[in-house]
């Protein structure tokens, strides 16, 4: 008899929505390179579904060299064309400048922190917060701190980081746990 695994409910919409779940999904990332990726993945989803950017992850990775924000930061009005042209990726012009842009303002961060993982979990003392939902229905679009985190990224010049997207972010990396009480994978 197979042991079946408890997930939360939008845990199983794909093969990759349910591996982004399990394996990746409210847990702590403190690699700069991914914390920027999920800062660009995060915003290419604004107006989107979470599904419709991990579904073309493999391509946005290829696309912006890895999430190299030093190579991202580089970028030209011919690269930025050319990702207006690749298929693989949503092709948003501000979008893709706002990947840039994010870039510039990201090493900014490095620099002044010595990493952008200092200063992003810098706002929880690097304490995750776990909010112990019960159903999926309780989890917010926003809450105080990603309200504070999205106008503190605002002030040093980042794009599409609106307080949802940053909730939705700050889920991606770690900080807040908002796997169900019953879900397997917390």
């Amino acid at each position: 008899m197979e042991n079946k695994q408890c997930r939360c409910n939008w845990g199983t919409m794909s093969p990759k929505m349910q591996e982004y779940h399990d394996k990746r999904w409210c847990k702590q990332v403190h690699d700069d390179n991914e914390l920027f990726a999920m800062l660009i993945l995060e915003g290419a989803q604004a107006g989107l579904s979470w599904s419709t950017i991990i579904e073309r992850e493999d391509n946005y990775r290829i696309a912006f060299d890895g999430f190299d924000p030093v190579i991202v930061a580089a970028y030209d009005d011919k690269k930025k064309e050319s990702l207006m042209q690749n298929e693989g990726i949503i092709r948003n012009r501000l979008k893709i400048n706002a990947a840039v842009t994010n870039a510039i303002a990201f090493l900014k961060v490095k620099d002044e922190f010595g990493s952008f993982d200092k200063y992003i979990w810098s706002f929880t003392d690097g304490k995750v917060i776990d909010h112990k939902v019960k159903d999926m229905s309780e989890v917010p679009a926003t809450s105080e701190l990603s309200e504070r985190v999205s106008r503190e990224l605002k002030k040093r010049g980042f794009k599409f980081v609106g307080a949802t997207i940053i909730y939705s972010y700050l889920q991606g990396i770690g900080v807040y746990n908002d796997h169900a009480v019953d879900c397997d994978f917390r």
